[in-house]
Formats: C-alpha cells, sequence, structure tokens
C-alpha cells in the first residue's frame, strides 16, 4: 500500500517497475512542472515483453503501479524488449 504522496517519486516507481517487470532498463522521468510527482514518463525493456503487442505490455505496465496509478495525473509510457532497445541505441 501507498503510504503516502511523498513516496511516489521517480525513484520509488523506476525500482517497482524493474523489480516486478524483471526489467534489465528502465528510466522515470518526472515530467510535472513543479516536479510534485504527478505526472511521469517511463520506458521499461523487459524480456517479459517478448512476443506480447502494445496493449499487453502497457498492461503489465498498469497492473504492476495499479496502487500508484490513480495518485499519477498523467502517465506516458514506453515498453521495449532487450533487442528493440539494442536497435534503439544503434541509431
Amino acid at each position: 500500500m501507498l503510504a503516502a504522496a511523498m513516496e511516489l517519486n521517480a525513484e520509488y516507481l523506476r525500482e517497482k517497475l524493474q523489480r516486478e517487470l524483471e526489467a534489465e532498463h528502465v528510466e522515470v522521468e518526472d515530467t510535472t512542472l513543479n516536479r510534485c510527482a504527478s505526472s511521469f514518463r517511463v520506458l521499461v525493456v523487459s524480456a517479459k515483453f517478448e512476443g506480447k503487442p502494445l496493449l499487453q505490455r502497457h498492461r503489465l505496465v498498469n497492473t504492476c503501479l495499479a496502487e500508484e496509478l490513480p495518485h499519477i495525473h498523467a502517465f506516458e509510457q514506453k515498453t521495449l524488449t532487450p533487442e528493440q532497445w539494442t536497435r534503439e541505441r544503434q541509431k
């Protein structure tokens, strides 16, 4: 359970996504204008996304953050497999 809104920060979300989705790379950016942790952009790279369409990948992320999402006003996510991540960095 989310103890307080102050726990809801980029580092907390990054650790949770990394742990629960066994992600090899996670970036979380607080995109709130005043950094009050209500708007985030995330990039998650996980082998759990292999063979899954975008909607299923986003559902995995949303399920992982089910407790936190009601406290977040804007949430933008990008989900990649390790192979896609490697290709993207080579561009």
